[in-house]
């Protein structure tokens, strides 16, 4: 960790890059921050709230918008951040042949801005849902802030070990969509924990990602603050962090051979 402090000014360059590039001045870059989400959410309202007639009456009208779009906007940044971090090494091929520099570095920036502009989506998503009536507990937004910044590093973790799969493999980049649309469904983003089986929640809940949006879900919904489960989830992101650093660390000297 003490080399990457030393290369913090290329750190932050790369993040700069990363939402200059593709998220600033451009048209698609508006349609990810803000147009992309709401449509989705757009359309999961229709589909359930008016086909199916999904009803959350403890959160007033307009609660099943509300439900889904704590939900969402934090998968969405994970499902963005890991497809980004996984393709950063090789989409930067030229940039590792060349010159010498943690190459971990291209993924944390990629991670991390992504991270950053749906975090600005999120609070604009929080501020829209409050003026239209929904009740909202802001006040737990320091838990929720420690919550996204874990699964930020579960990304980070993940992303790290696609990324160097990926530069060895080439099959990642690939499979990473199907996957990512399995591991969407199997989350509570649309639906709530209590609707699985009994028998099949706590399977459910070896997924980080199902505890990240569901714990971000009731905290802003109900409130509440940090609890113990909480601490298993930390130590849980922690070790993803720290095995997919390691991995890719160990890889890292033989990107040159493979890009």
């Amino acid at each position: 960790m003490a080399t990457l402090w030393s290369f913090r000014g290329l750190a932050l360059n790369f993040f700069q890059r990363e939402i200059s590039g593709r998220y600033v001045g451009s048209v698609s870059g508006i349609f990810w921050i803000l147009i992309q989400p709401l449509a989705l959410l757009g359309i999961y309202s229709v589909v359930f709230t008016s086909i199916f007639r999904v009803e959350l009456p403890d959160l007033g009208p307009g609660g099943f918008i509300a439900f889904v779009a704590m939900a969402l906007w934090p998968w969405l940044a994970f499902q963005e951040g890991a497809s980004r971090g996984a393709l950063a090494v090789q989409a930067n091929a030229g940039l590792v042949k060349k010159v010498a520099f943690p190459n971990e570095l291209l993924v944390h920036g990629a991670v991390c801005a992504t991270y950053a502009v749906h975090g600005i989506g999120f609070m604009a998503a929080l501020a829209v849902i409050a003026l239209a009536g929904t009740s909202l507990h802001f006040e737990a937004l320091p838990v929720v802030t420690l919550i996204l910044l874990a699964q930020l590093l579960f990304t980070l973790g993940l992303s790290l070990g696609l990324a160097a799969l990926q530069v060895m493999l080439k099959d990642v980049e690939q499979l990473l969509a199907p996957l990512l649309m399995i591991w969407f469904y199997a989350t509570p983003v649309l639906y709530s924990a209590t609707m699985v089986p009994e028998r099949l929640r706590e399977l459910m809940f070896l997924n980080p990602m199902a505890y990240s949006v569901g714990r971000i879900r009731d905290l802003m919904l109900h409130g509440g603050g940090l609890v113990l489960s909480d601490s298993a989830f930390l130590l849980c992101v922690g070790l993803v962090f720290l095995l997919g650093r390691w991995f890719f660390n160990r890889l890292a000297p033989h990107f040159e051979d493979f890009l």
